[in-house]
C-alpha cells in the first residue's frame, strides 16, 4: 500500500473549480435534506457529504473522449462536475419527465451520455453490481486500440466508483480477477466512510481496510490515503489516474472519507457514539476548501450557488410530472427479418450433408466473427478446449485469443463484463457452460435486461449469451440438467430463443446476432448431437423471426404446444392420432407466438402444452392463462399441461425417466383430450 507518490506528473488543480463542484453538491445535499425530503417532494435521499472533495477532484481528471465511469448511490458529486446539472439532479430525485430516466428509476441511479468526455454506464442499484461492467469497458478499451486499431482509444480508462461496503460484493472480487489477469486500464475508486449502510468496516472485510488487504495483489497497484486533506487526495487522484491511463495496469485508490448524514435520510445514525460524529465533523473537507480559495471568494461563491440553486428547484418543479408510456423501451422496436425458406436469397446455399445442433450453431458463430470485428467470443474453456459441448472447436486458433478467449470461474464476471463490451460499441457472444452456472450471474443478467428502460433509451446492452440447458443423452442430474426457462421469461428486457433442430438453431442464432436487445440462446443438451435434431445446411441466408412457431402436425381436433427437446416425444405421441394434432414448436420463449397458438386453438377448441420444466410457474401456465383469457369461448375441454413434477432432475437415469414427460404420457393426455 503506497502513501507517498513518486514518477506521477504535477497538475496544477484549480481549486477555484474545485470548490464550485463540491459546494454546489453540497448545498444541493442540504436543500434536499432540510425540505424536499421532510415534505416528500424527494422520496429517496442520499446525501454525498463529506464524499464530495474526492469524487470532484476524480471527475477533474477525466475528459478522455473514451473514458467511462460506473457510479453508485453516493455519486452525485462526480455526477455534477462531469455534466449533470442541478435541474436534472432535482428532477430526478422527484422523479420529473426531465431527470435522465425519466422518472423510471431512483433519483441517485445514474446514468449519462458523455458529456464532458466521460461515459456514465447505467448504474445498479445493487451493491457491488457496478465493478464488472467497469471492467468490460476497460477491455474494451483495449480490444478498440489493438484489434480494431483505433487509436482514438488509446489513454482510455474506466473507473467504478464504489463505497467500501461494496468490496464485499460478489462484482467487486469478479472485476478485480479480470482487471488484474488482463492488466486492464481500470481504477477502482473506494471511498471509505467506514460504514456500509450501519455495518461497520471491520464487519465488511478483515481489518476494516481494503487496501491494506490488497497490497501484495499482483498485478495491482495499490494507493490509500485521506480523501479530505486537499494536497494529498490531489496527489493520489492525480497518481491514481495517470498510472490507468499510461497503461501501466489497474489501481485501487482507497480515500478514508466521512459520512457526514445516515445511509439515506430517515438514517439517523443512532449506531455512532457522540465522540465519532465530532470526528466526523473536524473531517468535513469544506472548511478547508473555504480556507483554500479565502471567506470572501467563498461567500460570493455560496451566494451565488444558492441563487442558482433556487432557479434549478423552480425549473424542476415546473416540469411535468413523468406521464411517458412506462411500458416504452423495455425491448428496441421490433426488426426481426421476415422468415427465409432453406436457400432462399443470396447467400450460401449450404454445404451437402446433415449437420447437428451444435455444429449449426459454431457455423454461424464463425461467420459472424469473419465478417464482424467487434464480436468476441468467451467463457469457461471456450478458447484452446472449444468448449466442453464443442460449440467453439477450432475457433480460437483461428481467429486468435483476444477473439476468442477463456474467463475465470465467474459467471458475474462473464455476465457484467458482457455489458461493459457491449456499452462500447463491441458485440459479446458469451457462453454460460450450463443453465445452472448462471445463477451466480442473477443480478448482472436482470440488470442488463432493463438497461434500455432504465435510461429511457439512452442506453441498451445488445449481447447474444448462449447456455446449455436440460438433460443429456446418457445422464441427468440436478446441478447441469436445469431447464427452468420460466424464469428467463419473467426476467425483464431479454429475447429467449430455444431451438429443437439444427436449422432453426442457424437461422434463429443468426437472427439473434442482429438484435438489438439481450439474447438468451438456449441449446439442449440432449440435442446437441442427436440424430432427429439433425438438419441439412439451411445456408448462410438463413435466418428466423422470434415469435414465429413452427407448425409440425396439421389437425383439427388438439393443438399441442412444446418446445426444445418435448418436440420428439410430442410428435411421436402426436403421430398415433392422423390429422388429430396441429402440433407447435414455439422455437422462441420471447417473444412467444400468441396469436399462432390462439389461431390453432381457435380451430381445434382444445389445447395441451408440454414442457421440460416443471410444473408450478412453468411457462405452460403462462401460455394456457393466455389461451383462457383470449379464445375461452372457443374452449371444448379445459387447457391443460404436461411437465416434469416440482423436483430437480435425478442424477439415477431411471430416476430421471420417471419424472420427464415421455411418449407414453403425451399420448395419454392427447387421448383424454381428444376424447373430452
Amino acid at each position: 500500500m503506497e502513501t507517498q507518490i513518486a514518477h506521477a506528473p504535477t497538475i496544477e488543480i484549480q481549486w477555484d473549480r474545485v470548490a464550485r463542484d463540491v459546494l454546489r453538491s453540497r448545498l444541493l445535499d442540504e436543500l434536499e435534506e432540510r425540505e424536499l425530503a421532510p415534505s416528500g417532494e424527494v422520496p429517496y435521499q442520499f446525501s454525498a457529504r463529506g464524499h464530495e472533495l474526492a469524487q470532484v477532484l476524480l471527475a477533474h481528471h477525466l475528459g478522455h473522449p473514451h473514458d467511462a465511469a460506473t457510479v453508485y448511490y453516493r455519486s452525485r458529486p462526480f455526477m455534477l462536475s462531469i455534466g449533470l446539472t442541478l435541474e436534472e439532479a432535482l428532477a430526478a430525485g422527484m422523479g420529473k419527465a426531465g431527470s435522465p430516466s425519466q422518472g423510471r428509476d431512483v433519483g441517485v441511479v445514474f446514468s449519462l451520455p458523455p458529456r464532458r468526455g466521460v461515459t456514465v454506464l447505467p448504474a445498479s442499484g445493487d451493491v457491488g453490481a457496478q465493478y464488472t461492467p467497469a471492467a468490460g469497458w476497460a477491455q474494451a478499451c483495449l480490444y478498440h486500440r489493438d484489434v480494431l486499431k483505433d487509436a482514438d482509444w488509446g489513454g482510455s480508462i474506466a473507473v467504478a466508483l464504489g463505497g467500501d461496503g461494496s468490496v464485499a460484493a460478489n462484482g467487486f472480487w469478479s472485476a478485480l480477477t479480470i482487471a488484474t489477469t488482463l492488466q486492464l486500464p481500470m481504477l477502482f475508486f473506494i471511498e471509505d466512510n467506514a460504514y456500509g449502510l450501519s455495518v461497520p468496516a471491520r464487519l465488511q472485510t478483515p481489518g476494516g481496510d481494503i487496501a491494506a488487504n490488497l497490497a501484495s495483489f499482483t498485478g495491482l497497484r495499490v494507493l490509500s490515503g485521506s480523501g479530505t486533506d486537499l494536497d494529498e487526495a490531489a496527489t493520489l487522484v492525480g497518481a491514481a489516474v495517470f498510472h490507468v491511463r499510461q497503461g501501466d495496469g489497474p489501481c485501487l485508490l482507497r480515500l478514508t472519507v466521512p459520512r457526514l448524514s445516515g445511509h439515506t435520510f430517515v438514517d439517523n445514525q443512532a449506531y455512532k457514539s457522540d465522540a465519532e460524529r465530532e470526528a466526523e465533523a473536524r473531517r468535513d473537507p469544506l472548511p478547508r476548501l473555504e480556507a483554500r480559495v479565502g471567506e470572501a471568494a467563498w461567500q460570493t461563491l455560496r451566494e451565488e450557488l444558492e441563487e442558482e440553486l433556487r432557479a434549478a428547484l423552480e425549473g424542476a418543479r415546473g416540469q411535468d410530472i413523468a406521464s411517458e408510456e412506462p411500458t416504452r423501451h423495455l425491448f428496441a422496436p421490433p426488426s426481426f427479418p421476415v422468415s427465409r425458406a432453406p436457400g432462399d436469397g443470396a447467400g450460401s446455399q449450404g454445404k451437402p450433408g446433415r449437420l447437428n445442433l451444435i455444429e449449426a450453431v459454431r457455423q454461424v458463430m464463425e461467420e459472424e466473427l469473419a465478417s464482424n470485428p467487434r464480436a468476441i467470443v468467451f467463457g469457461e474453456d471456450v478458447g484452446a478446449k472449444g468448449g466442453v459441448h464443442g460449440a467453439t472447436a477450432g475457433l480460437q486458433a483461428r481467429f486468435g485469443d483476444r477473439r476468442v478467449f477463456d474467463t475465470s470461474l465467474s459467471e458475474e464476471g462473464i455476465i457484467g463484463r458482457s455489458i461493459g463490451l457491449a456499452l462500447a460499441g463491441l458485440l459479446p457472444l458469451p457462453e454460460i457452460q450450463f443453465r445452472k452456472y448462471a445463477d451466480p450471474a442473477t443480478e448482472s443478467i436482470n440488470d442488463v435486461g432493463t438497461i434500455r428502460w432504465r435510461t429511457a433509451g439512452a442506453f441498451s446492452a445488445p449481447m447474444v449469451v448462449r447456455m446449455p440447458v436440460g438433460y443429456g443423452k446418457k445422464i441427468g442430474d440436478p446441478w447441469h440438467s436445469v431447464s427452468a426457462e420460466a424464469i428467463f421469461a419473467h426476467t425483464l428486457g431479454w429475447r429467449i430463443a430455444y431451438p429443437s433442430n439444427a436449422a432453426d438453431a442457424a437461422g434463429l442464432y443468426r437472427t439473434a446476432l442482429r438484435c438489438q436487445d439481450p439474447v438468451l440462446f438456449l441449446e439442449h443438451r440432449f440435442l446437441l448431437d442427436a440424430g432427429a435434431a439433425r438438419r441439412t445446411d439451411p445456408g448462410s441466408d438463413f435466418h428466423l423471426p422470434f415469435g414465429q412457431a413452427s407448425r409440425l402436425m396439421d389437425g383439427d381436433r388438439l393443438t399441442l404446444v412444446t418446445w426444445g427437446a418435448m418436440v420428439y416425444p410430442a410428435q411421436e405421441a402426436a403421430e398415433r392420432f392422423p390429422g388429430a394434432v396441429d402440433l407447435l414448436d414455439l422455437r422462441t420463449i420471447c417473444p412467444w407466438d400468441a396469436a399462432g397458438v390462439l389461431d390453432s386453438v381457435r380451430r381445434t377448441g382444445k389445447v395441451l402444452v408440454v414442457h421440460e420444466d416443471t410444473w408450478t410457474a412453468g411457462f405452460a401456465g403462462e401460455i394456457l392463462a393466455t389461451v383462457a383469457a383470449e379464445a375461452f369461448s372457443d374452449l371444448d375441454a379445459p387447457p391443460r399441461r404436461l411437465t416434469t413434477p416440482d423436483v430437480p432432475i435425478p442424477y439415477n437415469l431411471e430416476l430421471m425417466r420417471k419424472v420427464l414427460p415421455d411418449v407414453e404420457q403425451v399420448a395419454a393426455a392427447i387421448a383424454d383430450l381428444v376424447a373430452f
